[in-house]
Order: structure tokens, then sequence, then C-alpha cells
């Protein structure tokens, strides 16, 4: 057999490659492709995605490739959920209750009231006490694979006026996540959904009176903290619960080798998101010069924390599946409460 001076060459490189414990680069027409789009817009998607998807494609090495879209960029945020399952996109960066999710534990996405006090609430809620496996199973009736779960941003209202006491919200119409929407209907705020590219605009115009839709690492990330420029320092959720999802024909043709790198990846995006808002809540309360720091009195806090109980008892009321989620949540906060500082104080 003859060998020409291309061929040595060609099998000489992936030979030296395998010899050095590296992968050859895939050829062109063997890559897989795959289509993520995220909750975030193009500001925020730089701090909390695009370096997961950075070190992926770089460590895939060319047998992979995921191709970055951000908020509303292919379809709407609120259609994600049904874009992912027919398969029009891949995969999904997001909250269950902003992308829409049919499934039974949607209203615990996002921000569900007073269930997290802190960022490590949710990798401990979700590895350490079974919500993992809820997540996984309800997700795999609907054709979706559940890759990880994480903890993100608290959930503060930024203001355009200060807000004092809870009367100060009555009438205000608030960009904020469905779940927290309905609760906070109670004490007479008015929920809003818009695209989330159109928010800074409606702030200017009047569209909008606020937010409670992140904490102030995000205000200052989205530009929000100059036109809503009051910062109420109790939440109403240490954290806010999101995920990485695909579909569950794309995911299974995807190689163990490569699913196993997604699944690190994104675990160490929720990881860097940890200690990005952990770092910048702190900092930019003491060193931001947009936003001035307003607080509840401690009674109208009180009100709310009750109210958010009650909250639980009425979503636990809707099915067995919600009401085993809700005795999670109980459990857990009830084992924190006792444990004492620094788990709760």
């Amino acid at each position: 057999m003859t060998t020409t001076r291309r061929k040595f060459l060609t099998t000489g490189a992936v030979g030296a490659a395998a010899a050095a414990g590296l992968a050859a680069p895939a050829r062109a027409q063997d890559t897989i492709k795959w289509r993520l789009q995220t909750y975030a817009g193009p500001a925020l998607a730089e701090e909390v995605v695009k370096p997961a998807i950075e070190a992926f494609n770089t460590i895939a090495n060319g047998q992979m490739e995921i191709e970055l879209y951000t908020s509303d960029q292919l379809v709407p945020t609120g259609e994600l959920f049904r874009a992912m399952q027919n398969g029009t996109i891949d995969a999904v960066q997001s909250d269950d209750d902003s992308m829409a999710s049919p499934t039974e534990v949607t209203v615990f996405g996002g921000y569900y009231p007073f269930a997290l006090r802190y960022s490590l609430d949710v990798p401990a809620l979700f590895n350490s006490w079974g919500l993992k496996e809820i997540w996984e199973e309800e997700y795999a009736k609907v054709g979706i694979k559940h890759i990880s779960a994480g903890s993100w941003d608290p959930c503060h209202f930024n203001m355009k006026e200060p807000v004092n006491s809870l009367e100060d919200l009555r009438g205000k119409r608030v960009f904020t996540f469905p779940t927290a929407g309905r609760f906070l209907a109670q004490f007479g705020v008015i929920p809003v959904t818009i695209p989330w590219e159109d928010v800074e605009v409606a702030l200017q115009t009047g569209e909008l009176d606020g937010l409670a839709w992140s904490g102030i690492t995000e205000d200052y990330t989205s530009g929000w903290s100059k036109v809503a420029p009051y910062f109420l320092t109790n939440n109403i959720s240490g954290a806010w619960i999101g995920h990485f999802f695909a579909n569950m024909e794309r995911w299974n043709a995807v190689p163990a080798h490569l699913q196993q790198l997604l699944q690190t990846c994104f675990d160490q995006s929720h990881y860097r998101r940890q200690w990005w808002y952990w770092a910048g809540e702190a900092k930019l309360r003491v060193e931001g010069e947009d936003m001035k720091l307003t607080s509840l009195p401690p009674e109208d806090y009180a009100k709310l924390e009750e109210a958010a109980h009650k909250f639980w008892d009425e979503i636990a009321a809707e099915s067995p599946l919600k009401a085993k989620v809700v005795e999670i949540i109980r459990k857990y906060n009830d084992t924190m409460v006792k444990a004492g500082a620094p788990y709760r104080s």
C-alpha cells in the first residue's frame, strides 16, 4: 500500500495528538451544533452564561459547538420551553417560571417567596434534599432533560421612588416574575411582564414604577440603577433558582463524554454566579454611586414573611407533588432555623 505525503502528515498529526493524550479536532461536518438561548439580555449574559459557553466550546475541541443567543433573540422568553420542546432551539438557560414551563414544579422556579435565605440554599435543596430528582422526573415527562440547577441573585425591589413601607408599594407597576407577581399582588403591586430589553425605556417613560427582578448587581450591570435609583434592602427571596435544560432527543444524541462536559461547564457557571453575586451585592451597596438604600420597618417585613408561609399552603393544596416540594422546603427551613447561626439568625 502506498502512503502519500498528505496521508502521512494527516495520520501522523492524529497519532501525535493521541500520544499526547489530546483528542484530535473534529472535522467540520462531524461537529455537533447546538443553539442555546438564555433569559438574560446581552449585558447580563456576558457575566452569567457566556463564560461557560466559551469554556465548553474550547474544551470540546471541535467535537461540539454551542451558539449562544440572548433574551428574546430567537424566540420570546415566554416561548422558550415550547421552542426547546419542539426542537426549534436545543437548550435553554432560564428559570421554570419565565419560560412558561407546563410542569408541576414551575411555580417554584425563579423567586418562590421566602423559601431561600442564602445562595447556598439552592444547591443544598437540590443535591441533598431531593429536589434534583423531582425536577429531572418532571421534565423527562415532557421530553426535556434537566441538566443543572443553581443559585442566582436575590430578589429585591429597585424603584423610581423610595419605598419605606408596604403601603409605598401599593399601586406600583412592577416588572417581575409570574410567581413573585402572584404573591405580591395581595399588597397592591401591579405585576407587569414585558420583554427584558424594553425595561429601561419603560422605566423612563413611566410604564413601570420599578422592578422586583434581581439584586443590586444586576441593577448596575443592566443599567437599571440609573433609571430606578432606590434599592430596597429587604428581599422576598435570598436567591433565584435557575437551570440549564435541553431537548431530550438532542441530549441523548450527544456522546457521554460531551454530556459530562456540558454538566461540568454548567455547574461551573452556577458556581461562578454564586461568588459574582455574593461579592457584588455587598460591594455595590457600599460603593455603588447610583442607588440609595431604603428598608422596611421590621413589622412590615414580618407581614411579608407571614403572607409567604400562607402562600406556601395555597400552593401545596394545588397538587400532591406541589405539596411534596413545599414540605421539603418547609423542613429544610425548619432545620436551618434550629441549626442557628450562620444558617439562620
